[in-house]
């Protein structure tokens, strides 16, 4: 139904589809690309949001009921209650998902992903300079050694790893080259990219994405596959995403509604569709678990997921405008960009302010109704009515008693409480550097 609901359309010459023109189309797509989700790991790091373990299994199992290629479940290194929760998710069974997990360059990580019995890692340090001073505090030739090292380590026990560059978008094509290199001869089996604070325009993305190839190609001398991590700092995730993949990109991270941290990352449904719809290319995704997937993140996460989200939100399917609804009525493709159904959801009609009578009419013709010119006057005069008595100032203090109680539920400590509890108990007060 998804791939000839268009192309019927376009036969009839009733709608035009850019998309489809061969100048459009990216000589380097991929045939089928590969969802990596990080909603478990990536998602989590959202400030207040914890899950439980009960939690985490209920989302991977159905990520893998979807047909997720590969669940980052954690990060072992971090506790042993991390590592707890990676180990006994990985002794579940799941049938359609590779397992893997996040690991620093160090072989302690690695030793933590191994005892979880996950054989495949996302392995992962920065290297431009302000990382490199700030952050790391080593030097190039430090991190160098220590992501050989780690790498090998790994190989030699039989992990599948995933080497991602943090920050990749800010560091310099040579540094990057560097980095990759290193990965490759100590046994990376695929490289990623990671657009750390979501920096990068979506013609930045392909440039990047095309001379990191290019180059590994030449100064290697075979194809290394790659992978992208987009944040959405400037709410390009998605888009910087679908770039990497015009120029070949197969292995693509996301996040269940785009959750994660600061402005989240790549949404898995937005990356999903617009890449079965606009693309043509196979996800491997069922497409009609998506809606209840994202249901099952916002209960789990405690936080809502936006009304007007592309795909999941409760708006996406939503029309209350006089001209728009009688536009559905007529043929609903005129304002869907494509059907509902496709995603288990269906559309939605308001009836307010912005009816007018020849909707109303209409709506009662087509369902059977026969109503009087006064009938449909009061019909009219009570919607009118109905909205017009609605105390909007008492709808506006409910609806910032709810944002209170959401910043209530976020139970995290801030910079502030922190610095106080540990004053309260260790009796000294801390002496907080100044920022750089």
């Amino acid at each position: 139904m998804r791939k000839t609901i268009f192309k019927k359309l376009e036969a009839k010459g009733l709608i035009a589809n850019y998309n489809r023109l061969r100048k459009n189309l990216p000589p380097k797509l991929p045939e089928r690309v590969f969802i990596w989700d990080e909603t478990l790991r990536e998602g989590v790091q959202m400030p207040s949001v914890y899950l439980t373990y009960v939690e985490k299994v209920k989302l991977a199992k159905m990520m893998d009921e979807t047909g997720i290629a590969t669940i980052t479940t954690g990060f072992p290194g971090l506790s042993e209650e991390e590592k707890n929760n990676v180990r006994r998710i990985a002794n579940e069974g799941f049938e359609q998902a590779r397992l893997a997990a996040s690991a620093r360059i160090t072989r302690s990580d690695v030793d933590a992903c191994l005892e979880c019995g996950i054989k495949e890692i996302m392995m992962f340090t920065p290297f431009n300079g302000l990382n490199l001073q700030y952050r790391l505090k080593m030097t190039k030739e430090q991190v160098l050694e220590k992501t050989a090292d780690a790498v090998g380590y790994a190989k030699k026990h039989g992990m599948t790893v995933n080497f991602v560059l943090e920050d990749a978008s800010r560091t310099s094509l040579e540094e990057i080259l560097q980095m990759f290199k290193t990965a490759v001869k100590a046994g990376a089996d695929r490289l990623g990219i990671a657009d750390t604070v979501g920096f990068l325009r979506p013609l930045s993305m392909r440039y990047l994405i095309s001379h990191v190839r290019d180059e590994l190609l030449k100064q290697i001398g075979r194809d290394i596959p790659l992978s992208v991590h987009c944040h959405n700092d400037f709410g390009l995730a998605t888009a910087n995403t679908l770039a990497a993949v015009e120029e070949g990109i197969a292995y693509v991270h996301t996040c269940i509604g785009g959750f994660g941290e600061r402005a989240g990352v790549a949404a898995l449904e937005e990356v999903v569709v617009a890449l079965e719809l606009l693309y043509n290319i196979d996800t491997g995704l069922d497409l009609k678990k998506l809606y209840r997937l994202s249901q099952l993140v916002e209960k789990s996460f405690a936080l809502p997921v936006q009304f007007h989200k592309p795909i999941i939100g409760d708006n996406a399917f939503s029309y209350e405008a006089d001209e728009h609804i009688q536009a559905m009525l007529d043929n609903p493709i005129i304002y869907e960009p494509f059907p509902p159904e496709i995603v288990e959801r269906q559309a939605t009609f308001f009836v307010g302010r912005q009816t007018g009578r020849d909707l109303i009419e209409r709506r009662l013709a087509h369902a059977g109704i026969k109503a009087t010119p006064r009938e449909i006057d009061e019909i009219m005069r009570r919607i009118s009515g109905m909205q017009e008595s609605l105390d909007k100032g008492g709808t506006q203090m409910t609806f910032y008693q709810i944002k209170k109680l959401m910043r209530e539920l976020r139970k995290g400590l801030t910079e502030e409480d922190f610095w106080k509890l540990v004053e309260q108990i260790t009796k000294q007060k801390p002496k907080l550097p100044t920022s750089p």
